[in-house]
């Protein structure tokens, strides 16, 4: 199957049935022009939305076209004009949301506990957002759907599919609770139904690539999530590719894509990232992004290792929007030029973020490991996000971030890994079994009985603190320390606020100058921090517990990868290009700001000069280094293994080919 294209557009066509002469002004030669103008070489178009309607002229259920659609071969006329220009053009239908399947067949909706369909979007109606059961006969429905678009378009004419909204949800319907009777799974039970969904989506996606490889041969195949994890691994095999859908203005927010795609790289598929054009949100008709926004996101899915995929909506009338396609162009004609050196590119990494996700039951992306990608981000670290399934020994270092009570595999697991030379930071509940003398040598003795407590910064860990208390906004575990040795002393404050009705001040009891339980402790490479120092950081963005990992991490693991003396808002990245065995940093620095009340976004790039980086690999010979885009070579030099070099001026996204 050949490779995806870097610059693709995800053209939304959600149109009511209440709007008249649908595509009528659609002139299939301007909007092929216009996309190859904006440098776009795929673009995923509509053969159903999500009010159900038909965008193409169906064989089998032409009852279903778009009732106010003026142009019936719509999605045809798109694909054929696009391919003229070596456009591709993967179609799009839905699968879990559909208008038309919730009122006219409600018997088919996903139900709760009290038999009310479930809303996942949880809005107030008139909405689409009633989610289908694939248990329902609309399995059926939707597998001759596919069947009649791939008759109805022609085989040849199909590049692929994306399918859209495949949902875990608790689902108490008659369908599912047959299913599970026969698995012997307790349908009583939340979390059993919420188990069974996995199993259910996972047979649905077995189906319908297998449906799909059988009517037609190489299309790339998807299915849209909104979020990608480890529950993944059960069902790679029914994806030919990976999109992260990922709008930060759009409710995703900033930190989403870092900690998703971080992940998501070591499913081993090729990953288009995703955002929009949108300002806010899909639908949000004649708005326009930021384009320093629109450019963060994109390079920032290059840097990560992905191509490119921007979201639009196609007006009622069938004409795009002249100013979003001169926007996405500007951002585009610097990633076309940007992607030769990228076509077949390695990640590297140094250290394994443990997501918590798949241990204890725990779904989506926690608050711990939002901070921890952050601090990472910000200490310009090398990291991938990692779980039961990747081998440790590819990093240096493992990071447990916070609440990963894990089990008796994951401290086996570990203690392999340590025995091969491999570090471990835990954080607060890090590998809490029970156990008398824990995985760091310390003695668990139950939740502190302050609320906050202080630190006290040595020459080891808080180096370049003042040597005089912080305050640890959440509380910590109090431990004994066993074999290990006490790298950070803890404080105790006088009493709690509202212990016997004592108070101080207005928020907590200052230091008693009284030293407390150990803060942190060092045995045989593993290092643990009884704060829950993480998930601080993300409350609070304290630099003090940036400051201490900072120590903790250098203490364990002498090299890295990048260094830089700039602020901590550049983002680094180092790639190898398996083509020609160039070494490529990503250097980006754009200023997120929260300027409304209600999203963070992105307006000004300010620029940086006389940046000093240091690079370190093993056993490097560095010919050459240079930015893509210029002839001018710049000036090294070599000290062992670290390369030491300067950037005169970065100005919103970097990239240094490193020639060796």
């Amino acid at each position: 199957m050949e490779k995806l294209n870097f610059r693709q557009i995800h053209l939304d066509f959600h149109t009511s049935e209440y709007i008249e002469d649908i595509g009528i002004d659609f002139d299939s030669k301007k909007f092929a022009k216009t996309l190859n103008e904006a440098c776009v070489n795929s673009i995923t178009c509509f053969a159903r939305c999500h009010h159900g309607w038909l965008y193409y002229l169906s064989k089998n259920n032409p009852r279903m076209i778009h009732p106010k659609l003026a142009n019936k071969n719509l999605l045809i006329q798109q694909i054929d004009e696009c391919h003229k220009l070596g456009i591709k053009v993967p179609i799009y239908t839905t699968v879990q949301w559909d208008g038309y399947i919730s009122r006219n067949y409600p018997e088919w909706l996903s139900r709760d506990a009290n038999g009310e369909p479930l809303c996942t979007q949880n809005v107030e109606k008139p909405h689409f957002y009633n989610t289908i059961c694939l248990n329902s006969p609309y399995r059926e429905y939707f597998k001759n759907h596919l069947i009649d678009i791939i008759e109805s378009i022609g085989e040849e004419k199909i590049d692929g599919f994306f399918m859209d909204i495949l949902l875990e949800v608790d689902c108490s319907c008659n369908y599912c609770k047959e299913k599970m009777k026969e698995l012997n799974i307790d349908s009583s039970l939340k979390e059993e139904r919420l188990r069974y969904s996995t199993i259910m989506l996972d047979e649905f996606r077995s189906e319908i690539t297998e449906l799909i490889n059988s009517k037609t041969k190489d299309k790339t195949i998807f299915y849209n999530s909104s979020s990608i994890g480890p529950r993944f691994w059960n069902s790679i095999d029914t994806y030919t590719h990976l999109e992260l859908e990922s709008l930060p203005s759009g409710g995703w927010g900033y930190d989403h894509f870092p900690t998703t795609v971080r992940f998501a790289r070591l499913l081993g598929k090729e990953i288009l990232g995703m955002t929009g054009k949108f300002h806010t949100y899909w639908g949000d008709f004649h708005s326009l992004k930021n384009q320093a926004a629109l450019e963060f996101e994109c390079f920032n899915m290059l840097a990560q290792g992905c191509k490119c995929s921007i979201g639009d909506q196609l007006h009622p009338t069938g004409k795009l929007s002249k100013a979003s396609y001169d926007l996405i162009g500007k951002v585009y004609k610097s990633v076309k030029e940007k992607e030769k050196y990228l076509e077949n590119v390695k990640v590297l990494s140094e250290i394994g973020l443990l997501t918590p996700e798949g241990f204890n039951n725990t779904k989506g992306t926690s608050q711990a490991l939002i901070g921890a990608v952050r601090m990472l981000q910000e200490l310009s670290y090398q990291f991938d996000i990692v779980d039961m399934n990747i081998d440790f020994n590819d990093y240096k270092l493992v990071i447990i971030p916070d609440e990963i009570k894990g089990n008796l595999k994951l401290k086996e697991k570990l203690e392999e890994y340590t025995k091969n030379g491999g570090k471990v930071i835990g954080t607060y509940d890090s590998l809490d079994l029970n156990e008398e003398i824990d995985f760091f040598q310390n003695e668990r003795l139950g939740k502190s009985k302050y609320d906050r407590d202080f630190i006290m910064p040595n020459d080891t860990i808080g180096k370049t603190l003042p040597k005089e208390e912080f305050v640890m906004y959440l509380g910590k575990i109090d431990i004994k320390s066993c074999e290990s040795k006490i790298l950070l002393n803890t404080v105790k404050p006088y009493f709690n606020r509202g212990e016997d009705d004592k108070f101080c001040s207005h928020q907590h009891t200052p230091s008693s100058e009284e030293i407390g339980m150990p803060g942190a402790t060092l045995y045989n490479n593993k290092l643990y921090f009884a704060h829950p120092i993480f998930s601080i950081y993300r409350k609070n963005a304290s630099r003090w517990c940036k400051e201490l990992m900072k120590d903790a991490i250098e203490l364990l693991m002498k090299n890295k990868l990048v260094d830089h003396n700039g602020p901590s808002t550049i983002l680094t990245t180092l790639q190898k290009n398996l083509n020609t065995n160039e070494y490529i940093l990503h250097v980006l620095h754009y200023m997120t700001e929260k300027k409304s009340q209600d999203i963070y976004t992105i307006e000004d790039k300010i620029s940086l000069q006389d940046i000093e980086f240091t690079i370190e690999i093993d056993e490097i010979e560095i010919k050459s280094i240079k930015k893509y885009n210029e002839d001018k070579y710049i000036e090294f030099s070599k000290e062992e293994n670290k390369i030491r070099f300067n950037l005169d001026k970065i100005n919103g996204h970097e990239m240094i080919i490193i020639n060796n």
